[in-house]
């Protein structure tokens, strides 16, 4: 069977919806390939600053190279933390010769978390078309496959025959609108659950993350 024939001779109704899940196969795809170079960049990033934030002492160093680590979503963390930190410090009074001291701990917890909810939205940035294209493409499919289906119901009227020649094209047709959409909907669905649970393991290692850094600055700024 020529498949490229069968859709040139479907009808505009199909060849509208064939379009649709078209678009949504490619747009998944696009989708797929950018999310999975965000998330190599990030986890390359993450691991570099990371071994840099551990071997710096001071946290002015660590800030100085924010900027070399643009996809961390530690680097967010950090400069959330950094700025309250800073914030808590500038307004403690100090005695002589004594270290200023943080006034509450919670307050920075609190900041992290924050921008541990923003960080996370960026990487989730786009799955939603994900998940619309996997619950919504089979039905589109399914759609033109009525139509489809109809339109041969139709011409078997007209005809007036109901043999195998008269059908089967047809039906063949038709079913092809239902391989499109599981064609579109199967890469979103496998992507969607891949992308949701690579991202429930940055935000694992960034509250990790928040926790060392709170630990650090428990231990120097209280």
């Amino acid at each position: 069977m020529n498949y490229f024939d069968a859709i040139m001779q479907a009808s505009i109704v199909n060849k509208f919806i064939l379009l649709v899940l078209l678009v949504f196969s490619v747009t998944t795809w696009i989708l797929i390939v950018q999310k999975r170079l965000l998330l190599r960049k990030t986890g390359l990033d993450t691991a570099h600053f990371l071994a840099t934030f551990r071997n710096s002492a001071r946290f002015s160093e660590i800030k100085n190279v924010t900027n070399n680590f643009p996809f961390s979503p530690q680097v967010g963390l950090f400069l959330a933390g950094f700025s309250e930190l800073n914030f808590q410090l500038r307004h403690q009074k100090t005695t002589a010769g004594n270290q200023p001291k943080v006034r509450s701990l919670e307050s920075i917890h609190r900041v992290l978390q924050r921008a541990s909810f923003v960080e996370v939205a960026k990487l989730e940035k786009n799955l939603n078309q994900l998940a619309t294209v996997a619950a919504v493409a089979p039905f589109v499919g399914l759609l033109g496959t009525v139509w489809g289906i109809i339109e041969a119901f139709a011409q078997i009227g007209q005809q007036k025959s109901v043999s195998l020649t008269v059908v089967a094209p047809g039906i063949a047709e038709a079913l092809i609108a239902t391989a499109f959409g599981l064609f579109a909907a199967i890469p979103a669905v496998m992507g969607y659950n891949y992308f949701v649970n690579k991202v429930r393991g940055v935000a694992a290692e960034m509250e990790d993350f928040c926790l060392e850094f709170l630990g650090i600055v428990e231990k120097n700024f209280t």
